[in-house]
């Protein structure tokens, strides 16, 4: 990457259902996206910042970022000389069953606070990386089980309970359903609106309300994500950018790499397809 900056994104074999990301990045700017999964990011150098539940946070070395799957977020440096950090990307169905083995959290879980001050906890996310890149499966499987336990039984809850459905909601949500259907050609904010019979401010405003982004925004992340899918079945890069709703490859590098940070094409190679 240009400017040292550097990236290595991928699923190690020692560690089912999880992915790695070392990266140092400096100018590097990451749009306003989710994930599947859950986010534990230690950074080990400099400074980031972004944007969580409509605050601007900052996570230095350390200290974890935490993020819950399905919650918008944003990424940038906090310092000049910008960020390294070393994160894990684990499915939900792992933090669950560590859950139900080590702490007494049932229903829907999650990490209640954004940004974590534990130097232990961090060292454990190093060592799940190294011991991951020397491909010791034994040190790499404990020490995720043990970071994750330590760090739901410190900051971890119950997820946040669904707010009253504010007005607008239903809209919202069918307006999402006809986003999801037609990705590859979705309908002007207009169009939309007027099938939903209401406005087009309307429908905007609720649908942010609901899902913590505009529709455009959502759907931009919403097409990343599917074509996460089809890379992880080995569909090439060119074909997923079409399939999305991508104008072309470089349309789908762009926001792929604003999203996950690394290409369409490292982030395949990493996963092995």
């Amino acid at each position: 990457m240009a400017g040292g900056e550097r990236a290595r994104y991928w699923r190690p074999v020692e560690l089912p259902g999880v992915d790695l990301l070392h990266a140092h990045y400096v100018r590097k700017s990451f749009s306003r996206h989710t994930h599947e999964s859950f986010v534990l990011a230690a950074v080990t150098a400099g400074v980031e910042a972004f944007h969580y539940a409509g605050d601007l946070v900052h996570a230095g070395p350390g200290q974890i970022a935490l993020v819950n799957p399905d919650t918008p977020h944003t990424g940038h440096a906090g310092v000049p000389e910008g960020w390294t950090y070393r994160t894990i990307y684990p499915d939900p169905e792992l933090i669950r069953a560590i859950a139900d083995d080590t702490v007494a959290l049932r229903g829907a879980i999650g990490f209640t606070q954004p940004v974590v001050d534990d130097a232990q906890a961090a060292r454990l996310v190093i060592g799940v990386h190294r011991a991951a890149e020397e491909g010791n499966a034994l040190a790499a499987d404990s020490l995720l089980r043990l970071v994750v336990a330590r760090l739901l039984r410190s900051h971890g809850g119950r997820a946040r309970p669904l707010a009253p459905l504010a007005a607008g909601a239903a809209d919202a949500a069918r307006a999402r359903a006809v986003l999801e259907e037609r990705m590859a050609d979705p309908p002007t904010l207009e169009q939309l609106a007027a099938d939903l019979g209401t406005s087009p401010f309307a429908l905007l405003r609720a649908f942010r309300t609901a899902y913590g982004m505009p529709p455009h925004t959502w759907l931009t992340d919403a097409r990343v994500r599917r074509a996460r899918r089809l890379l992880d079945a080995g569909t090439p890069p060119a074909q997923a950018a079409v399939a999305v709703g991508f104008t072309d490859q470089p349309h789908l590098n762009r926001h792929f790499t604003r999203s996950v940070g690394v290409p369409p094409g490292a982030y395949q190679r990493g996963r092995g397809r």
